[in-house]
């Protein structure tokens, strides 16, 4: 036998080997669209993406999705079926060089053999502006068909010209009744999956796994064969398992969370609108689930303090102090005791009356500072420490509050084009029902007095 075939054998038994070995997500990935589970919104009968691929008319596309939501399987369907040349490469490990020379390979592929490239980049989002840019003019005279992957939302990830250059198409989690037809499949096939290891599994114990997947497909596989192969067969070859063993495999459930992406966004607006909508239960619920996926306590502190002068406001003065106290509590104990301080201030906070009057107030005083001329300070409010600035009229005329009745005077703080703005409208909610009494007193004889 010659070097060459032997080379090609072994490379042959290697891969094969590889493929055995590899986890069970990996080797049960759909081949075709006909076994592929979910997403139906793009690949059911007639819908758009279906139709792309079938006629081998792909556009440049973003697949947008979470983990295990079936991205990089729907590439590797379009590398068994377009005409076209398929290149694959990961954002992580290349660089401008390497889009480069894919980039070269394209060319000579369209100017020798007029075969287009479709080009896959997973986790797209890792890239930087200069490596997207690199795209931007071969996908734009469709030397490349670019399919780019990511869990980012690509309105903040990509580049607004590659972004407008390519379809996003977007896919959801995967529900539990498609993970069970996926972990069902896993099982039973002989060649592909864990059909090979008979089994019998209690009913419960699947749809654990499906909940517990988090509409990740591979988290789901992946776990069924721990699973399986962890557990001893008995005296005929069977696999009994039942809900004790799914518990032992599980220690502790894996998270959807990435600190730095969009799920860390979506929890923090989940948590702000709770305590908005004076929900404790929801607040305290998505409290829980930043602290157990891993959040900074301190960042969630600082939003609780922001939140205590934006949407509490002096409807309740105190929580400012409690959300800065909670801070300063859990600064002081840590994790795992200060999760309650807290929950503590998330409580109440959803609890107290709400206002963001102090918020939209100051949304007023910016919007004038910005638009506005800014006049100087009238001099009858400036200081005069030296006798020049007396002479020149500063502090000239000032009223002392605090020698009138009720120590208030009918007096004008504002420069002369601003007179009368009213940038402060205190709601009736707890606290500020009061401030607006003694307001509408104040500005009522300031009126009185114009």
């Amino acid at each position: 036998m010659g070097i060459g075939k032997q080379s090609d054998l072994f490379e042959k038994k290697g891969k094969e080997l590889l493929e055995r070995e590899a986890p069970l997500a990996d080797r049960m990935r759909p081949r075709t669209l006909e076994e592929f589970v979910g997403q139906e919104h793009l690949l059911g009968p007639g819908k758009v993406l279906r139709q792309a691929i079938e006629t081998d008319h792909l556009p440049s596309m973003i697949l947008w999705g979470p983990p295990g939501s079936g991205k990089t399987t729907l590439a590797m369907i379009v590398a068994s079926t377009t005409g076209a040349q398929f290149i694959a490469f990961s954002a992580v490990l290349s660089g401008v060089k390497e889009i480069k020379e894919v980039i070269k390979e394209a060319n000579d592929e369209w100017r020798y053999r007029k075969r287009r490239t479709v080009l896959f980049v997973d986790e797209i989002h890792r890239f930087n502006k200069a490596q997207q840019d690199a795209f931007l003019p071969h996908v734009e005279k469709g030397t490349i068909i670019l399919i780019g992957a990511t869990t980012e939302n690509p309105s903040f990830e990509v580049i607004s010209p590659l972004l407008s250059r390519t379809k996003v198409f977007t896919l959801h989690a995967l529900t539990e009744e498609e993970i069970e037809v996926i972990l069902k499949r896993g099982l039973t096939d002989k060649e592909r999956g864990l059909g090979k290891y008979p089994a019998v599994i209690e009913p419960e114990v699947i749809k654990g796994i499906c909940r517990l997947a988090n509409g990740d497909a591979r988290i789901g596989l992946n776990t069924l064969e721990m699973l399986v192969l962890t557990t001893s067969p008995n005296t005929k070859g069977l696999r009994h398992i039942r809900m004790e063993d799914l518990k032992e495999v599980l220690q502790r459930k894996a998270f959807l969370y990435d600190k730095s992406g969009e799920e860390h966004y979506n929890l923090i607006s989940a948590f702000h609108k709770s305590l908005r909508g004076s929900d404790p239960d929801a607040a305290l619920y998505w409290l829980g689930r930043m602290l157990e996926a891993g959040e900074d306590p301190l960042y969630i502190a600082r939003r609780m303090i922001r939140f205590a002068s934006e949407d509490v406001g002096n409807a309740d003065p105190q929580a400012l102090q409690i959300a800065v106290s909670a801070m300063e509590a859990f600064h002081f104990i840590g994790l795992p005791e200060g999760d309650l301080a807290l929950a503590q201030a998330a409580l109440y906070l959803a609890t107290a009356p709400k206002s963001n009057s102090i918020y939209t107030a100051y949304q007023r005083v910016q919007r004038d500072v910005r638009e506005l001329e800014n006049l100087p300070v009238p001099l009858h409010i400036r200081n005069a420490p030296t006798s020049l600035m007396e002479d020149l009229g500063y502090g000239k005329g000032y009223k002392y509050p605090h020698d009138y009745p009720d120590h208030f005077v009918e007096e004008e703080y504002l420069p002369e084009n601003l007179k009368g703005r009213i940038y402060y409208d205190p709601s009736d909610q707890g606290f500020e029902k009061e401030i607006k009494k003694r307001l509408e007193g104040w500005r009522g004889r300031k009126r009185e007095r114009t």
